[in-house]
């Protein structure tokens, strides 16, 4: 079961694993407040959740290539 949620995590952007080990939250917690809030604030915390993920994304791609000194070449 660890397993499988680590995997979903992992693979379903992140952004509250990222938020959690930033401020030392539990991810859990952090994942129950974001959907309190989209239901009280009408899905608009939604369109945040999705411009977090593309900013996390673009940090790991820029993370990799700066990594990886045979890309250059």
């Amino acid at each position: 079961m660890e397993k499988l949620r680590a995997n979903i995590e992992m693979h379903a952007f992140g952004v509250c694993s990222a938020i959690g080990e930033k401020l030392g939250i539990a991810t859990s917690r952090i994942r129950m407040w974001f959907i309190y809030i989209t239901f009280l604030a009408m899905g608009s915390p939604i369109i945040i959740y999705m411009i977090l993920a593309f900013w996390l994304n673009i940090k790991r791609y820029i993370w990799n290539a700066k990594r990886n000194p045979l890309k250059y070449l």
